[in-house]
């Protein structure tokens, strides 16, 4: 008779149930992880059905008790991970822990001038809070060196998706066409998020190497004003003004300032290679059309 063998079990925890973190605890949920989530003051009937949610000065013995972790909190004002400065002996206790995803961004790059990024690009920020989450990227790879679990790093550009896209702010009025000729931005779908997320956890790098880098990032970097144009004529409305960069730079915040400082193309073919991976939304147009889809569903309206 053939020997049984015991399946192995698996959890998973993320840390910062956010926009993004909600996306991929749902779709964890869905790949068969029990899923536990956290939040720094969690509310009762804030976490999706079927996840635990956890205060995150208590999830000590969750982080402890995992297999898979994926970290969507960035680093503090004084530039400090709060997960490493919280929880670094339930990390070191992680006796079990096979993979660990930190979720960064495509600014630890740098301006460009319109160049493109790959995988295997060395990283060069240039502002203090791009420089705080390269920082924090080294500081994930130093704690798990020698442990065995593996690490995926996810440079993520800019994310969009149901509630938070051009489309609410052109129905709010406070959409902008800014025009900047040759100016780019990458952009991902908060579900396509999920998606290379889980199939990172599911195949994970070879344990005890240096950690991946995956690109979160479309296939077509494309100027702001394309995308809100796109998304006036899907909801037949008249696109908002064409405003020249150095008018719409004096009303812009200090946040949007920088983002706009900086002009690069973020490649993603050696992330969807070694994922096995194509986007369910590989441009804004099909990003823009899955939202209203979206809506209409939950509403019972037309998507157009």
């Amino acid at each position: 008779m053939p020997e049984m063998t015991q399946p192995i079990l698996k959890s998973m925890v993320v840390l910062g149930l956010g926009y993004a973190g909600q996306a991929v605890a749902r779709a964890a949920l869905a790949a068969g992880f029990p899923v536990a989530a956290t939040r720094r003051a969690p509310r009762p009937g804030e976490a999706p059905a079927g996840i635990t949610l956890l205060p995150f000065a208590e999830a000590g013995p969750a982080i402890a008790a995992a297999t898979h972790l994926v970290i969507t909190a960035g680093p503090d004002a004084a530039g400090e991970d709060p997960v490493l400065a919280t929880h670094r002996e339930a990390l070191r206790a992680a006796t079990g822990l096979r993979w660990a995803g930190y979720l960064s961004t495509t600014g630890v790059y740098g301006d460009r001038g319109g160049g493109w990024v790959d995988e295997a690009t060395p990283p060069a920020p240039l502002q203090e809070r791009t420089r705080r989450r390269l920082r924090a990227e080294q500081g994930w790879a130093a704690a798990l060196a020698g442990t065995g679990a593996a690490l995926d790093l996810f440079r993520t550009a800019g994310i969009y998706g149901p509630g938070r896209s051009v489309l609410d702010d052109l129905r709010s009025g406070q959409a902008r066409r800014v025009d900047k000729p040759g100016h780019l931005f990458s952009r991902i779908h908060r579900d396509d998020i999920a998606a290379a997320v889980i199939a990172a956890a599911l195949n994970p790098p070879p344990p005890g190497g240096p950690p991946r880098v995956l690109h979160l990032a479309d296939d077509e970097p494309s100027p702001s004003a394309i995308v809100t144009e796109e998304a006036a004529r899907l909801l037949r409305i008249a696109p908002p003004p064409l405003v020249p960069f150095a008018e719409a730079h004096a009303a812009m915040s200090p946040m949007a300032r920088s983002f706009w400082a900086e002009n690069r193309r973020v490649a993603n073919a050696a992330t969807k290679a070694a994922l096995s991976l194509a986007w369910r939304y590989p441009s804004y147009r099909e990003g823009l059309r899955g939202i209203l889809a979206e809506e209409a569903c939950q509403h019972g309206t037309d998507p157009a």
